[in-house]
């Protein structure tokens, strides 16, 4: 007869589930027990890294990825970085180990009390199986629900001794179910959509984070072509939607009510498709949109189509609808916009690198494929300008804020993607939230390149300060960290690249290499 474990094997397996991150624990162990030859388990070394990879390896496959979790602890260390998985749409399923059934009311050491409340507001569902029967079950449940739209994380707490249980044989029809989302627009749905789009005399595109996700790049692009609109990236972008060099591409908009107004201002209809409307992040009061303009949006995320404060929403699945959308429209006759100037290569200057170098210097000698993992949030201005990305799926950027995401993400891009390049781009401040994660990335050899750019300081919050004329805040310069010293101790080479030159050879080297390089420089500090 089949175990709840066998069958919940089985049902990861068909659901191409084969890789699982974790960081076990006793209440674990069950699960473990026996791990399939077919498996792979990537151990990370805390919870915040073990989630951070794979987020990572699910943003960069689309696919959604088994987290194996410890208690109730482990769970409070993963929280952080599942702020950064909610806002991304992730389709995890975090599994978390539950003291045995006898035990949990007493609350025993290791018993996760209230568990499925835990995780809250951070999951789409979570649920604690009422009897070790129906475990594979909700499994299954978790699985479909981490994947149907709009994706995001879901959470399972498990007893340790229901694994060993016997299942009837009606369990074994998990195994094979496939549940899938048929999100099309109607006819009259997509005319509405189309009347609006025809009458508008000067239009704008605005993309958001699920077009990368879908694929639906080429697309927008179409799209952005046949109605001859500039097109910007939405707010707080964790994802590039759209090619930074094409003549539509006009940057990303600022995070900021007044901000984003000003820069739309001119525009009678704003098409925002895949995007919340907006992430704000500066207090910048002001009108959501610029006089005389209308908002249609596109999103296939319930929740974010009904909180948008302005405007008319459709929600569906993007590509089948843009798809269908293209179809339906006729070329414009506008003028094509003109492309944004290319910024002038930045000139070497005494003493520490300007960020503006690094990027050049990326931009000059990465393959154009490289996949980019940036948490450097000091700099993300001068990132867009100077670094191309053309392909889908080129760059990725903590969804929420939340510190901690790159360095370990980087590692599950890498595992998701192994035949492109992968760049992690982090401040020095940001990387020792995660940087057990370097031990991960060396055991499992992945040749991901890391960037710490050092400028002893939180930048970001050093401009929030003058921003909110708070000058003489403590705690916002960060000095005496040695990075290359800490790579070491977790097995991994690292460079020092105080110069141009040193950073090109630093480089040259890292894109050749069969394992993980880590490159420390000293960069100024400038605004974000």
């Amino acid at each position: 007869m089949s175990t709840v474990h066998s069958i919940s094997y089985s049902l990861l397996r068909h659901q191409g589930m084969t890789t699982i991150f974790g960081n076990p624990g006793s209440n674990e162990l069950p699960f473990l027990r026996n791990f399939p030859d077919d498996f792979r388990y990537i151990l990370g070394l805390h919870e915040g890294v073990v989630v951070g990879m794979a987020d990572g390896y699910a943003l960069a496959s689309g696919k959604p990825v088994l987290v194996n979790l410890h208690a109730a602890a482990g769970t409070g260390n993963a929280m952080g970085a599942l702020t950064n998985a909610w806002y991304s749409h992730s389709p995890l399923v975090l599994t978390a180990g539950q003291q045995a059934r006898p035990l949990i009311g007493v609350e025993s050491m290791l018993a996760n009390v209230d568990a499925t409340q835990l995780p809250k507001p951070l999951v789409k569902w979570s649920y604690e199986p009422a009897c070790p029967g129906d475990v594979p079950r909700a499994l299954s449940q978790a699985i479909h629900m981490a994947s149907l739209p709009a994706r995001g994380p879901v959470y399972v707490s498990i007893p340790y001794d229901d694994w060993g249980h016997d299942v009837d044989a009606d369990a074994e029809l998990l195994v094979e179910r496939d549940v899938r989302s048929a999100g099309a627009p109607s006819d009259s749905q997509l005319e509405w959509f189309k009347e609006r789009l025809s009458q508008a005399e000067n239009p704008v595109l605005v993309l958001g984070p699920e077009v990368d996700a879908c694929r639906a790049n080429h697309l927008a692009v179409s799209l952005a072509e046949r109605l001859s609109m500039p097109a910007w990236i939405a707010p707080s972008a964790p994802r590039c939607p759209f090619p930074t060099r094409h003549p539509c591409f006009r940057g990303v908009l600022p995070a900021s009510i007044s901000g984003v107004s000003a820069k739309l201002e001119g525009h009678d209809l704003i098409l925002v498709i895949g995007a919340p409307v907006f992430r704000y992040h500066q207090n910048s009061p002001g009108r959501y949109l610029p006089a005389g303009a209308r908002l249609m949006h596109l999103t296939s995320d319930v929740q974010e189509a009904a909180r948008c404060p302005v405007g008319d929403a459709l929600v569906g699945e993007l590509e089948v609808t843009l798809q269908a959308l293209l179809s339906l429209l006729n070329q414009s006759d506008r003028k094509l916009p003109e492309a944004l100037p290319v910024p002038t290569p930045m000139l070497d200057s005494p003493g520490r690198l300007a960020p503006e170098v690094i990027f050049d210097v990326l931009n000059a000698l990465a393959p154009e494929d490289t996949i980019y993992v940036k948490e450097s949030t000091s700099t993300v201005t001068a990132f867009w300008e100077r670094v191309e990305m053309r392909h889908p799926g080129s760059y990725y950027f903590p969804a929420s804020g939340g510190l901690g995401f790159g360095l370990p993400a980087a590692i599950g891009v890498k595992l998701a993607e192994p035949e492109r390049p992968v760049v992690a781009v982090i401040g020095d401040g940001s990387a020792n939230y995660a940087i057990s994660a370097l031990w991960s990335a060396v055991q499992y050899r992945l040749p991901v390149i890391f960037i710490i750019l050092k400028n002893d300081t939180y930048g970001a919050l050093q401009w929030f300060s003058r921003m909110l004329d708070v000058d003489d805040a403590p705690g916002l310069d960060i000095p005496g960290m040695d990075f290359c010293a800490l790579a070491k101790g977790y097995g991994l080479d690292a460079v020092l690249a105080d110069t141009r030159e040193a950073f090109e050879r630093a480089l040259v080297k890292g894109f050749s290499a069969d394992k993980p390089l880590l490159v420390e420089v000293p960069t100024t500090t400038i605004e974000p």
